[in-house]
């Protein structure tokens, strides 16, 4: 259930932790956000990112095998750029129109689920 929970709360996170860094470059095609200023992005898009944390915390802390949890802390790290670049990519490919998913993004992919396995590796 753990395992479970752990990747479940770093999913979680990391749509909102996207939604914060890369979000708001869309802003300019929305009318209410298009005439905001750098200062209220940045407060708007840290109001964003304190909900990212109020998952990842929790995921790391079940997680963690020091409290409890199935994973160390190498694995939780891996494992949470591993689904910040999934998050990542769907939201490029949904929101970002003009973004290609190309072969070297999935090559780069590859070789970062090469680190997870060999980071899982006992």
């Amino acid at each position: 259930m753990k395992i479970f929970a752990t990747i479940g709360l770093l999913i979680v996170s990391n749509v909102f932790m996207t939604l914060a860094w890369y979000g708001h470059l869309k802003f300019k095609d929305m009318d209410w956000f298009s005439n905001l200023g750098l200062p209220a992005i940045i407060l708007l898009s840290w109001g964003i990112a304190l909900f990212e944390y109020c998952f990842q915390v929790p995921a790391n802390r079940i997680g963690f095998d020091g409290n409890g949890g199935p994973f160390n802390i190498w694995q939780l790290k891996v494992m949470q750029e591993v689904i910040t670049l999934l998050v990542f990519s769907f939201f490029t490919i949904i929101v970002f129109k003009n973004e290609n998913f190309r072969l070297n993004h999935f090559i780069g992919f590859v070789f970062l689920i090469l680190a997870v396995y060999f980071i899982f590796k006992k």
